[in-house]
């Protein structure tokens, strides 16, 4: 087992975090990965510290963009530029148990899966595990994702060569939740490891932290996105506002 695995990580203005998140990906116990971290015109020492790693670890690969384009255009750049056999996401605020990419990598091949994703906890702005473990479903399907948008972006793993586009369609947010869309909507299925493999970091600036807003943005995705009818829409939304209450308490 020694395929390259591409890490996608934007970054914009996180030098309070940067450190920890690429210390949890130095520290992974499956070494054989490249790092491609976008600075997103970052106006913060986010570019110092990226350049700091970079110099001392070949795998880690900066890119620094001139003008602010986005999260989705970010990791676009990212995804164009990486060579791996299987793409992993990270943001530069969130960071990953020792074992993430070992026991991701080893449950893909073992079971020949393309899409999987992982169980994770919340952590506070300074690091603190806020809340139960946001549990992954053995799998799920797009009809399924679309009630419940469980996948945690920072937990999954795609297997590249099955995929014919895995770039993120450019929506200021849930651009994530729309290419998940994509891989699932002709039929394959992300699969669920039950095992909490990373910790998404919950601060101020973050999208989801806004809970109005980010609920807006799922309605978007129903209706821009993916073209669903509105009584469609309303029956998803329905799911979806009862699946991210009951997964918060």
């Amino acid at each position: 087992m020694n395929n390259l695995i591409s890490i996608i990580t934007p970054s914009y203005n996180s030098s309070l975090f940067l450190d920890d998140c690429i210390k949890s990906v130095l520290d992974q116990s499956y070494t054989n990965w490249e790092m491609l971290i976008v600075d997103d015109a970052s106006h913060d020492n986010s570019k110092s510290i990226i350049l700091q790693y970079s110099k001392s670890d070949n795998r880690i690969k900066p890119l620094f963009l001139d003008k602010n384009i986005g999260a989705a255009a970010s990791r676009n750049i990212a995804l164009s530029n990486a060579k791996g056999d299987y793409i992993a996401f990270l943001d530069s605020d969130d960071l990953w148990v020792k074992e993430k990419l070992a026991v991701q990598l080893k449950f893909m091949i073992e079971e020949n899966i393309n899409f999987s994703f992982s169980s994770y906890h919340t952590i506070s702005k300074n690091g603190l595990v806020l809340g139960k473990k946001i549990t992954a479903p053995s799998q799920i399907s797009y009809n399924g994702y679309l009630k419940d948008t469980i996948i945690g972006c920072l937990t999954v793993m795609l297997k590249r060569s099955f995929f014919k586009d895995l770039q993120m369609p450019l929506l200021r947010s849930s651009h994530d939740m729309a290419l998940w869309l994509n891989l699932m909507r002709s039929g394959e299925n992300a699969f669920g490891i039950n095992q909490s493999l990373a910790k998404y970091r919950i601060v101020d600036s973050s999208n989801t932290s806004n809970k109005f807003k980010a609920v807006l943005d799922v309605w978007r995705v129903y209706r821009e996105h993916e073209k669903l009818s509105f009584i469609f829409s309303v029956y998803n939304f329905i799911f979806y506002i009862y699946n991210a209450i009951k997964k918060r308490f």
